[in-house]
C-alpha cells in the first residue's frame, strides 16, 4: 500500500539548512505558551515550511523528543494549507516532555491560528 500524499512530509515543506533557520530566527514573529515557542516569518515560496528545534535541555530522552517531533509534524500536515507562505520554527519548552499528545495538538492548533492572524495583520 502506497502512503497517501497528504500523510507525507516532503523536503520542500522542511527548513533543511542553517541559512533557512537563521532567516527565521533573525526576523520572526513569536507565539509562546507553556509547551512551545513558535517563530514564524513569511516566505516567497508560497508553501508552508517547518523547522524543528527540539532541545535536549528541555527533554532528556530521545524517545520523548521523537514523540514531540512526530506530534508537531502531524499537526503541521493537518494545517499546511492554512499556513501557506510561512516559514515556521517550533521550539519545545520543558513542559512538553510530560505533556499528553492531545495537549500538544491543542497547543499547536492555537499557535497555527496566531501565525495566520499575525501574517494577515502584517503585509497583505
Amino acid at each position: 500500500m502506497e502512503p497517501s500524499s497528504e500523510r507525507r512530509f516532503p523536503p520542500e515543506h522542511r527548513l533543511l539548512d542553517a541559512r533557512s533557520f537563521s532567516r527565521v530566527f533573525a526576523n520572526a514573529a513569536r507565539s509562546r505558551d507553556r509547551l512551545f515557542t513558535v517563530l514564524y516569518r513569511e516566505n516567497d515560496a508560497g508553501i508552508a515550511r517547518l523547522g524543528l528545534a527540539i532541545s535536549r535541555k528541555h527533554c532528556r530522552k530521545a524517545v520523548e523528543r521523537n514523540r514531540i517531533k512526530r506530534v508537531v509534524r502531524e499537526s503541521f500536515r493537518h494545517h499546511g494549507e492554512l499556513l501557506a507562505g510561512l516559514d515556521i520554527v517550533v521550539l519545545n519548552q520543558a513542559a512538553t516532555a510530560t505533556a499528553l499528545n492531545s495537549a500538544m495538538f491543542d497547543s499547536l492548533a492555537g499557535h497555527w491560528r496566531r501565525c495566520v492572524r499575525g501574517r494577515s495583520g502584517g503585509k497583505q
